[in-house]
């Protein structure tokens, strides 16, 4: 596997933490942090992401130049403006690595094109210099990542509510090249270039 050199930053220097993502509507983040709000109360202690922190991430990037990243963007969107607009629809919930041994609990859902997608943005980064990604594309939201896995009742009601949750489908018509800067309070994430899919203006 070639190893990416010139875009990894040492620490302290001046790279940038990205990340390249579909982004989900507010209808849909709003409706879910009321769902969750009801839910927490039955679950054990874990750390939440904020609605607002909430997309499906296609390829995470690491620390990059910037530069690098301008260079990735403009070679990628040539390449991503042929591929249809994804549709989404959100459902299910589970753990990684599993529910005998959770550690993040997610959301998962449907979405026809988005491995392809996923997998056009995974070959022109390695031809660029980031590391290939080791498993193949599967959708999933990251909703909390637990300080300790949680017990059996706590799983159980993750699970049930899960079965149940169905969110509207939505449609992405572009991905988006994210900065995450890391804060005190947790991650905010600011776009740095949209990047439009089937032939949709950006």
């Amino acid at each position: 596997m070639r190893r990416q050199q010139r875009s990894r930053c040492p620490s302290g220097g001046d790279g940038i933490r990205a990340f390249l993502a579909l982004e989900i509507p507010r209808s849909i983040k709003e409706r879910l942090a009321v769902e969750l709000e009801d839910l927490r109360p039955r679950l054990e202690p874990a750390r939440w992401v904020r609605p607002e922190g909430l997309h499906l991430t296609l390829k995470f990037l690491g620390e990059s130049a910037p530069g690098d990243l301008e260079a990735l963007a403009n070679t990628l969107a040539p390449r991503l403006e042929p591929l249809a607009p994804v549709e989404v629809r959100l459902s299910g919930s589970g753990f990684f690595p599993g529910p005998q041994r959770p550690r993040v609990a997610w959301v998962g859902g449907e979405a026809p094109g988005a491995a392809g997608v996923a997998s056009e943005i995974d070959a022109v980064a390695v031809a660029a210099g980031w590391e290939r990604e080791r498993r193949p594309f599967a959708l999933h939201l990251t909703l909390a990542r637990l300080r300790r896995p949680w017990g059996p009742g706590s799983v159980e009601s993750w699970l049930e509510w899960g079965r149940g949750y169905a969110a509207p489908a939505f449609r992405c018509n572009e991905v988006i090249l994210f900065e995450s800067r890391l804060e005190p309070g947790g991650a905010i994430y600011n776009p740095l270039r949209t990047l439009p899919l089937g032939g949709m203006e950006g």
